[in-house]
């Protein structure tokens, strides 16, 4: 099975040999993941740093009334946290949502990879900026998105993130999130969800069925997101990828 972590750093740095290998080697004994297990909650003590090489997995916070707010999905080939073991303990929880296989690194040894293989840093560093300005594209969305641009949006960026993490082919891709965890994602209720993503389909712009995403029509879904995936800086990796080629 290809690692999809090297094959992210390696869209985002020019790795040498000794670099995959070693990227190859801390992540060579990952640990299996039921769906809805946590891997770290909340308040507990921070320690490894976690690679996500298959399944889907996502960051999380529960409020005091019961509900949840997710902030962030995490798909094959992202890392999260480099520098967690800085801090006395977790603010959010993560969780997988899918069965996954996730490495989980030592913060002693991430900080010595780090220090001894700058390419990697580089890689690792640009990967960490990513995930910020998704962040701040999910605030944008939060704060003053429509509940259909807030919809079209995250399913643009899922489609896109999706098709880099794995390599599926464009028009449609496996998106193995229920309704009530998008709810969970955009602050909305289930119902709210599925009459959002009913109205899509009878727009003509997309499917969502089953855990599979079809883009129908691209323009005009990315046309009611206001999308731009900027963001995301995939023409980054294109050019790379096709340097490498």
């Amino acid at each position: 099975m290809a690692n999809r972590f090297v094959q992210k750093l390696e869209g985002l740095a020019t790795l040498s040999a000794p670099d995959v290998a070693v990227l190859e080697r801390v992540t060579a004994s990952p640990r299996d993941y039921a769906a809805k297990q946590d891997m770290i909650r909340e308040g507990d003590r921070p320690g490894p740093v976690f690679v996500v090489l298959d399944g889907w997995a996502c960051r999380y916070k529960i409020l005091p009334s019961g509900t949840r707010q997710i902030m962030a999905f995490l798909l094959p080939g992202d890392a999260c946290d480099l520098h967690i073991g800085m801090l006395s303990e977790m603010d959010h929880s993560l969780q997988a949502i899918t069965p996954a296989r996730v490495a989980l690194i030592p913060g002693e040894e991430m900080a010595s990879m780090l220090d001894q293989h700058p390419r990697i840093a580089n890689a690792m560093y640009k990967s960490q900026l990513i995930d910020e300005g998704t962040l701040r594209a999910w605030i944008v969305s939060m704060g003053r998105r429509s509940s259909i641009e807030r919809v079209a949006h995250l399913m643009c960026e899922l489609y896109l993130r999706s098709i880099a993490a794995i390599g599926t082919p464009e028009g449609e891709v496996a998106l193995p999130i229920s309704q009530i965890i998008f709810a969970d994602a955009l602050g909305m209720t289930p119902v709210h969800i599925n009459r959002i993503l009913r109205e899509l389909r009878e727009m003509g712009a997309m499917a969502f069925s089953r855990g599979s995403l079809r883009v129908i029509d691209p323009i005009k879904l990315v046309q009611i997101a206001g999308f731009d995936e900027n963001y995301l800086h995939r023409r980054q990796r294109q050019q790379r990828a096709g340097l490498q080629a």
